[in-house]
């Protein structure tokens, strides 16, 4: 595609091909102590399971504070609908048609296939300007002792090394760096990883510190504190008589379990909130909150029960909207005007090169992500030309965004050559008019960047894990 014609084309979609981005230093004063990161990453959290998004069947007052008290974006996109990929697209930058994974790839008996030696990650880019890095939730890059174990990258860490293992709340051991934290298997495993992560801030609160909290909930199996739990099985008592199988302990109302595993995590990030301010670093702490991709359907969860995707269609696993669209909210009192929402369309593989600038670190060359710091901050930003995913499971999946249409292309390890579906998501959000016979020349221009976006090798063909 030529520079003139892809020109026209991102014009015809909306997207600006001039906008400028600031200099760092109008944007964070380099004079000043680096500003502090927590980044809380939600596990098969939808759409619509915060009441800021429209959730009206239960509440998430202190989630919904850090959009009152900062900012709100309605067009952000995990880097994957399934955890590995979207994690790995997160720590390296790059997307899935770059990215090492682009699967969940179980290892035996215990974690999940590594990256390569070598990768670079938010937190070791993060070293480079004095920054002391934690984990604690679930990993699901790396098993024990690989070449992408958490503690090649963090300081600390603390949680689940495999995602499966993390389907389980009452685990017998967690990780505590690299040795195993053995438990009775009775204990609630997200209260142990709450209270890692507090210790980490509280300990490291007189210095720079990024602390990465990919907790838990609300993954399968819906384990819930039994005293949440009872509060909503008595407000749902119709469901007594489903039993959510999946791992560890069978739960009776599963259904009452989910906004009792919500309202838990509510509670514990109203928890990190006010640390922040008794430890004096509110003001100087940026807090960010999102969910690696679209709500499951595992263990009696019923998201159209509790409408976890919102107006989007498809769930997780799938490159509709509703797989890979999730909340962002960014709070950093001072710096992000309070209640303000964004609709830049962003993505994962934008926080890498985000917290870097931040740190006042070199963004690495070659990534996929752009800086996200100039529209927090109310200032002009950067659009991407355009959102790529591909998910090799299900068939073989690809799908891309520019400005407001979006192209996908299912099943084609059994039709390489299937026909795009093509949406215009200010039309139809949900994904229910395929626009493609309407527009022929959308789609030619499409199917060139759908080639340009990703990166074929022995290690990843095409769709194959």
């Amino acid at each position: 595609m030529n520079k003139t014609s892809r020109r026209v084309f991102l014009k015809k979609m909306g997207i600006s091909v001039t906008a400028a981005i600031l200099p760092p230093s109008l944007l964070v004063d380099a004079s000043k102590r680096r500003p502090n990161i927590i980044y809380i990453l939600a596990d098969d959290l939808g759409y619509g399971d915060l009441s800021c998004y429209g959730q009206d069947q239960f509440k998430t007052p202190n989630i919904d504070r850090l959009a009152g008290e900062g900012m709100k974006f309605t067009q952000h996109y995990s880097g994957s609908t399934v955890c590995a990929p979207s994690r790995c697209s997160l720590m390296t930058g790059l997307h899935t048609g770059h990215a090492q994974v682009r699967g969940n790839r179980e290892v035996y008996p215990e974690g999940q296939a590594p990256m390569l030696p070598g990768t670079l990650a938010i937190p070791t880019l993060l070293k480079q300007s004095g920054y002391t890095s934690g984990m604690f939730g679930k990993w699901g890059l790396g098993a024990p002792g690989s070449d992408s174990d958490p503690m090649v990258f963090f300081d600390e860490f603390y949680g689940y090394n495999c995602q499966r293992q993390a389907h389980n709340f009452y685990p017998t051991h967690l990780w505590h760096k690299s040795e195993k934290d053995r438990l009775e298997g009775e204990t609630y495993s997200h209260d142990l990883i709450m209270k890692a992560a507090k210790d980490f801030i509280k300990t490291n609160s007189d210095k720079p510190f990024f602390c990465y909290m990919p907790v838990t909930i609300p993954h399968a199996s819906m384990h819930a504190p039994r005293e949440l739990h009872d509060k909503y099985r008595k407000q749902l008592p119709q469901f007594e008589d489903v039993i959510g199988e999946y791992s560890g302990p069978d739960v009776q109302n599963p259904i009452a379990a989910f906004p009792a595993m919500i309202e838990h995590l509510d509670n514990g990030i109203g928890q990190v909130l006010k640390l922040l301010k008794e430890l004096g670093i509110d003001d100087n702490t940026l807090v960010m909150f999102t969910s690696d991709n679209g709500p499951h359907e595992e263990g009696g969860h019923d998201p159209e029960f509790w409408n976890s995707n919102g107006p989007l269609k498809g769930i997780k696993r799938d490159l509709y909207e509703g797989g890979i669209r999730v909340p962002l909210l960014a709070r950093w009192p001072g710096k992000i005007k309070p209640g303000s929402i964004s609709e830049h369309i962003s993505a994962f593989w934008d926080m890498l090169p985000t917290f870097c600038e931040m740190a006042g670190v070199d963004i690495p060359e070659n990534i996929d992500g752009i800086s996200l710091l100039p529209e927090l901050f109310g200032q002009k930003q950067k659009p991407h030309e355009y959102l790529y995913w591909e998910f090799p499971r299900r068939g073989g999946n690809q799908a891309i965004r520019v400005g407001d249409f979006k192209a996908l292309r299912r099943n084609i390890s059994e039709n390489p050559k299937a026909e795009l579906e093509l949406y215009n998501l200010t039309e139809t959000l949900n994904e229910s008019e395929n626009v493609a016979s309407q527009y022929p020349e959308i789609i030619q221009k499409m199917e060139a960047l759908l080639k340009e976006a990703r990166t074929e090798s022995g290690t990843f063909p095409l769709f194959k894990e």
